[in-house]
This record gives structure tokens, sequence and C-alpha cells, in this order.
């Protein structure tokens, strides 16, 4: 999810994006500052 709106992000803007998608903006936020899991390292 924060992959799509990285690339729309410049067209329409995290908050308008995330209102559709029906996600808080700070769960977007949140997600982007967590360092990668374990999981996703492998």
């Amino acid at each position: 999810m924060t992959r799509y709106i990285d690339e729309h992000a410049g067209s329409f803007g995290v908050e308008p994006i995330c209102r559709t998608l029906e996600i808080a903006p700070s769960s977007y936020y949140a997600a982007r500052s967590r360092p990668p899991s374990a999981r996703s390292m492998q």
C-alpha cells in the first residue's frame, strides 16, 4: 500500500489517497518510518 501511495503522491497528495483508500494518513507515515522487517529482508 505504501508503494502505491509513494507512486501517486506527487499527482494527488497523500491525504486524498488515504481518504479514498480509507486508511489514516498517520498509518502511512508510520509505515514509512519503520525499518524493514526481518521477513522482507530475506
